[in-house]
């Protein structure tokens, strides 16, 4: 098994952040992930980051992701990332 995480990134309208972190925690995926964390930064910024264990070399599955919020909640289209872990290994 390997680890994906996947990052789902949004910018609320000025003044609305708050609104934007409280509508992100509270989606509900169609199963749950191993972790997930929510983040906010400046500019009423909004991150979620869930990990999930796929099938080795299979980064790609298809795995549940938050929706789009409301346009009139975000000024721009939600921006997604994928990562998969690797093995950190020292030098020696």
């Amino acid at each position: 098994m390997s680890t994906v995480a996947l990052m789902w990134e949004a910018r609320a309208v000025e003044g609305r952040g708050n609104e934007l972190l409280e509508w992100a925690r509270a989606q509900v995926l169609a199963r749950e992930p191993v972790r997930r964390e929510v983040l906010r930064a400046a500019q009423d910024r909004v991150l979620v980051i869930t990990w999930w264990e796929v099938p080795q070399g299979g980064p790609s599955a298809e795995l549940p992701e938050l929706p789009e919020p409301s346009a009139d909640l975000i000024t721009r289209a939600v921006h997604r990332w994928r990562f998969e872990s690797v093995e950190v290994t020292h030098g020696g």
